[in-house]
Parts: structure tokens; sequence; C-alpha cells
């Protein structure tokens, strides 16, 4: 299965909710896609139905595939802990979603592209792989020859957003995943939960 790379209000509309962020579209037709979806659905959802719609909204949010989102949970399983917590915690600890949680992309799909099109560092070194896992301490950065690119610096003046798990230099243009955040300190909308039964049926 590849990457999902359509509309992404679409995909938000599915869910009902901007999965993506600000998306203007989703705020004119925030109802389900298709001829059908401002019509009142019959029927509830089976338990499972629930349980993968869940497990679907994670992948799409964090724009992670079934076998790499199948992984991170076995390795979130085998961790001590609470294992839906320890999952959201291993996609937060990505480095295309540290990207855009610094504000250097506006979106995840843009973070990644900008991650694999070797712009970014990781403690000095290159790093062109966006499911990079990031460690407590490690050091992010514009490489030198990037940090006058339109698009990162767009991003960078519209960014708004502060975590307090990360830090952020703009006029160095480097941050440091300071530490991986509790489940309170991640924003999305997600009942982890529901993806940890499922997995386990």
């Amino acid at each position: 299965m590849a990457r999902y790379t359509g509309p992404q209000t679409k995909i938000a509309r599915k869910f009902g909710e901007a999965i993506f962020g600000d998306d203007k579209a989703f705020e004119k037709r925030n109802y389900p896609p298709g001829q059908h979806g401002l019509a009142k659905k019959r029927g509830k959802k089976s338990e499972y139905a629930v349980q993968l719609m869940e497990k679907q909204k994670a992948k799409y949010t964090y724009g992670i595939l079934e076998k790499q989102f199948r992984n991170l949970y076995e390795k979130a399983a085998a961790s001590k802990g609470v294992t839906g917590e320890i999952l959201l915690q291993l996609c937060e600890a990505r480095l295309d979603n540290v990207v855009f949680r610094m504000g250097i992309a506006p979106s995840r799909r843009a973070a990644r592209q900008i991650v694999s099109h070797r712009h970014i560092t990781v403690n000095g070194e290159l790093v062109n792989i966006p499911s990079y896992h990031l460690k407590a301490g490690d050091k992010v950065a514009v490489r030198e020859k990037s940090k006058s690119l339109d698009t990162i610096e767009r991003s960078l003046s519209n960014s708004a957003h502060v975590y307090e798990w990360i830090t952020w230099n703009n006029d160095t243009k480097e941050g440091t995943f300071v530490s991986v955040p509790a489940r309170l300190q991640i924003p999305e909308n997600i009942k982890e939960q529901l993806i940890v039964e499922l997995y386990n049926k």
C-alpha cells in the first residue's frame, strides 16, 4: 500500500475533524464526503469499526503506513508502561513529526519532503529518513545551505505553537528534542486505547 497523497480535506471529513491542521475547506464542509454526506446515517458502528477508524485516523495524522505502524505498536507493547501512550510517544519522536512541531514545515507531509530532500541535520549530521527516531537531547537543525529556503522561512514565520518538550532558536534555525512528551502534552485527538484493543484481537 502506497502512502496517501490525495486531498487531505476528504480524509479530514471522513473523521469529522481537521486532523491535518487548519483547513478552510473542511470548515465549510465538515460532514462526511460523498453524495449522502449530509444525510444522517442509520445504524450503530460495530466495536471493530470504531477501533479500525481510530487506527486509520492515527496513521493518517502521522503519515505512517500499516507495516511501520504495526512495528511501532509492537515496540510499544514490548516496552514498560502504558502501550497506547508509548505508541503515540514513538509517533511524536519521529524526525518528520518533530520538524513539523518545531515549525520548520507547515504540515507533516511537508516535513517528510524537507527531511527527504536533505535539508535537516540531527546532532550535526545530515539525516534524510523521515521515520528516524529521536532521543531526548538530540539537536535538530536546518542545514546551513537550506536556511534561506522560502518554504522554511514562510513556515517558521507562521508558526505559533509552543511545546514544552521542544526548544527552538529561530536565529540559528536549531532546536532540541528535550524529552519524550507526556500524553497530556500531545494535542492529537486520538483514543489510543481503541488501537491497542484492535491489535490485541
